[in-house]
């Protein structure tokens, strides 16, 4: 079972790419399925958007944030299978296209659901989008010090993964990253916060780091144009099932539980289960 959800590096390097269409204007806009595409603003999304000018793109945890020269904004959260495509401009549209905007240059962006999973949310205030008001420190952000982060910790409760997971602790990582932070540092995902080390914290801080910052510069030396297309094949963990893990050459092991799947290595992150879920 892997685990899809466009995460921090993804959407970071999603965003710089988009860079390329601000200053565009957009010359027309397609609600084709409005169970996701949100209008906050009432009315007729295309009059919202249709003769705007693209200011700017942004990203804040895992939502993608296009801002038109109006202050209104087009905030995405992709969810599980949420896609944007930028390109020329398809001959026919797909079953799950839910946004298709029309751009002065001829190109076109669509938003593609293949779950329905994700939203679009059009909007003047960000204090409207559900869980955005709510967000924690970005997880790259230069002022999360490792004091501040410690600190953040201490308050948090429950599994390390879940911990990550968290938007409210920290924003942008998801099922994958977790996994791939635990690896780096060399913790049980299903350990207990409250039983970790101070050594441990900071390996975990620093790993939080490494793998993210590893992950972008990956990601933007191979994304290229394929926005839509995710590329996972370089993490370590993650969706590896079986296949060695790359420190100590044993099989990653996968547990599943809610429909997620956790992949880590039990040599190089010892733990022991008690009652199913609760992590030594």
């Amino acid at each position: 079972m892997g685990d899809r959800v466009p995460e921090l590096p993804d959407l970071e390097v999603i965003s710089e790419y988009l860079s390329r269409i601000v200053e565009m204007s957009i010359v027309s806009a397609e609600v084709r399925r409005p169970l996701v595409v949100r209008n906050l603003l009432g009315g007729d999304a295309a009059t919202h958007l249709v003769g705007r000018r693209l200011a700017s793109v942004t990203r804040r945890g895992k939502f993608l944030l296009l801002s038109l020269e109006d202050e209104t904004i087009l905030a995405i959260n992709p969810m599980l299978a949420g896609r944007l495509r930028h390109g020329a401009p398809l001959r026919r549209h797909r079953v799950r296209d839910a946004l298709v905007l029309g751009l002065s240059d001829g190109s076109e962006l669509r938003y593609h659901d293949a779950k329905d999973m994700g939203k679009v949310y059009l909007t003047h205030d960000l204090a409207e989008v559900p869980g955005f008001a709510t967000l924690g420190p970005e997880a790259i952000d230069p002022a999360l010090t490792f004091e501040i982060w410690r600190k953040r910790l201490r308050g948090q409760r429950g599994e390390i993964k879940r911990v990550l997971t968290n938007q409210r602790f920290v924003a942008g990582i998801g099922n994958a990253y977790a996994d791939e932070i635990c690896w780096r540092a060399g913790i049980y995902p299903f350990r207990r916060r409250a039983r970790l080390t101070e050594r441990e914290v900071a390996k975990l801080y620093e790993a939080m780091r490494t793998v993210l910052r590893e992950g972008i510069e990956i990601l933007r030396a191979r994304v290229g144009e394929s926005i839509d297309v995710e590329v996972r094949d370089f993490l370590a963990v993650h969706g590896k099932a079986g296949e060695p893990c790359p420190k100590c050459g044993s099989p990653i092991s996968e547990v599943k539980k809610e429909r997620r799947a956790t992949h880590f290595c039990r040599n190089c992150q010892p733990g022991l289960m008690v009652g199913g879920w609760r992590g030594s």
